[in-house]
Formats: C-alpha cells, structure tokens, sequence
C-alpha cells in the first residue's frame, strides 16, 4: 500500500486527507469523483486503495442524487479491481454491500458531513503512521512556519 486515491463530491474533505501523508509517509492524491475518468481510472487495481467518501443526508434530495453516482462509481472500481474503503453515513447498507471496508459517520446535513468526514481520514493516516513504526510527533522534514502579513 503506497499510494491512496480519495474520491468524493467534497474535494476539500479528499484534499484535506493528503495532507497527513507529512506523517505517514504514504502518497495520497484527493479527486472530486466526477474526475477519475480522466485519469485516475487508469491507476485503478487490485494494489491500490481507495477511499471514497460515500456520505449521503437522506433528506436532501442533491446529496441523494450525488450519492447515487458515488454508488455508482463504486459499482465501476469494483469491476477493475479496486479495493474500496468507504466512509459512509451510518445506516447506509448499499455502501457497505459494495465496499470492502467501511467506516460509518454520523447523520449530518451536507454542508456539515466534512467535519465528520475528515475524523476516519485523519485516523487513518495517524494509525497508518504508527504501524509503520514512525515518529507522529516529530515527522521528518517538517517545515514549521508562521507568517505575519
């Protein structure tokens, strides 16, 4: 496992999550899901995980809409392959039935699920840090800066 795909409508939350990779070493690229078609599909296998960010508020019918093009895509990265771990909405059966792993957030409206999202990828990359036996408090080559305009 070096190299991560995250894919999601909520591109902040997908790039948000690359940023960890200063702790754990791993690379990480984040892609709005309506993007790997172009590109990042090709990447697509059984060696290289990806985490999509399947959140879904049930009583907004644009993130129903969104989330059924999430499960959709999932549908297409199984077909090549693809590993899926899924951070999905509590209660989301359709998501855990495609996905290999998920990990469940609670119900938020959607301009809210970010915040929530973004606690499992942060995890993710602490612990991915700590099996792999390196420093989370002193990572290498850290630059540490401040600026005052």
């Amino acid at each position: 496992m070096s190299t991560f795909e995250i894919l999601r409508i909520f591109y902040s939350s997908a790039v948000q999550f690359t940023i960890p990779k200063e702790v754990s070493y791993v690379h990480a690229e984040g892609y709005p899901t309506g993007e790997t078609k172009h590109g990042p599909n090709a990447l697509i296998d059984e060696h290289l995980p990806l985490v999509m960010i399947a959140t879904c508020d049930r009583n907004d019918p644009g993130s129903v809409r969104r989330h059924e093009k999430d499960l959709a895509n999932i549908r297409q990265f199984k077909e090549q392959s693809g590993r899926i771990i899924a951070i999905a909405t509590e209660g989301d059966v359709e998501t855990k039935a495609l996905a290999n792993e998920v990990v469940f957030v609670p119900q938020a409206p959607e301009l809210l699920s970010p915040m929530l999202e973004i606690i499992p990828l942060q995890l993710f990359a602490y612990y991915t840090a700590v099996i792999k036996g390196l420093d989370v408090d002193r990572p290498r080559n850290l630059v540490k800066s401040v600026m005052q305009e």
